[in-house]
């Protein structure tokens, strides 16, 4: 009996294929326009989650429902201290950030 070849691969293989190594051009900015989208994505649930419509969280931070849309649909970067304010201020939260190595 035969068995078919597993052609499956981790992600970080279909990466590597198809955008190339960590470091380069092509990869790097498939990396930072990941982390721009799970910012907005974070933001969109956890403003759910506290039941703020958009214009209540911009009004909450001193900002509009516009730009708290681009920030939650990956059309604008938001700035650490804006995210810092969105998340204290409009949240009652805390923003922890890391750097890994």
């Amino acid at each position: 009996m035969k068995t078919k070849k597993n052609n499956i691969l981790t992600l970080e293989q279909f990466k590597d294929n198809h955008y190339g190594k960590r470091g380069t051009a092509k990869r790097d900015k498939l990396e930072a326009g990941y982390e721009n989208f799970k910012i907005g994505a974070l933001l969109y649930e956890a403003r759910l989650e506290k039941g703020l419509t958009q214009e209540e969280l911009a009004d909450k931070v001193g900002t509009t429902k516009s730009y708290i849309s681009k920030i939650e649909n990956n059309i604008k970067e938001v700035r650490i201290s804006t995210l810092q304010k969105i998340v204290e201020t409009g949240f009652g939260g805390q923003l922890q950030l890391s750097i890994k190595l």
